[in-house]
């Protein structure tokens, strides 16, 4: 017997790859109902934005990051 999530994934299956990505992402979306997180990582986005902008923050690329953190588990 097939259920219900089997036969929805059948279904989305036969969708073009933009429909199924358009509807993961709504799936998506549907687990995030928790508004007050979304909006305090909406400010703590725009509060590091300001920083690096202004120049407070200092930003390093990505690979000397990477080699400071394996330096420091060594």
């Amino acid at each position: 017997m097939v259920n219900q999530l089997e036969i929805l994934e059948a279904e989305a299956l036969k969708l073009t790859a933009g429909e199924r990505a358009a509807f993961a992402q709504i799936l998506l979306a549907s687990l995030d109902e928790d508004v007050e997180i979304e909006e305090a990582w909406a400010i703590e986005t725009e509060r590091r934005i300001a920083d690096i902008e202004s120049g407070s923050t200092q930003v390093i690329p990505i690979a000397d990051a990477l080699a400071q953190v394996r330096a420091a588990l060594n």
